[in-house]
């Protein structure tokens, strides 16, 4: 298959393949020895009050974020 690319830049990937990838709108792109790799990647929305409230209820706070962190880079 023959893909063209746009005065802006842009490839259209054709029917035929991205029928084989149903859910997916994002592409990690990378350049390998002369070959552009699209790798499929899938993303996760994230609630932050979620995540805020998960930490609440934790009891984590400022000083434990710190602590964890001078332990991590002491090892």
């Amino acid at each position: 298959m023959l893909a063209k690319k746009t005065s802006k830049n842009q490839i259209t990937i054709p029917k035929k393949i991205i029928d084989q990838l149903p859910d997916v709108s994002y592409f990690k792109v990378e350049f390998e020895r002369g070959v552009i790799l699209l790798r499929p990647v899938k993303l996760f929305e994230t609630d932050l009050e979620k995540i805020r409230q998960k930490v609440k209820q934790l009891g984590i706070d400022d000083k434990s974020v710190a602590e964890a962190v001078r332990w991590a880079r002491s090892k």
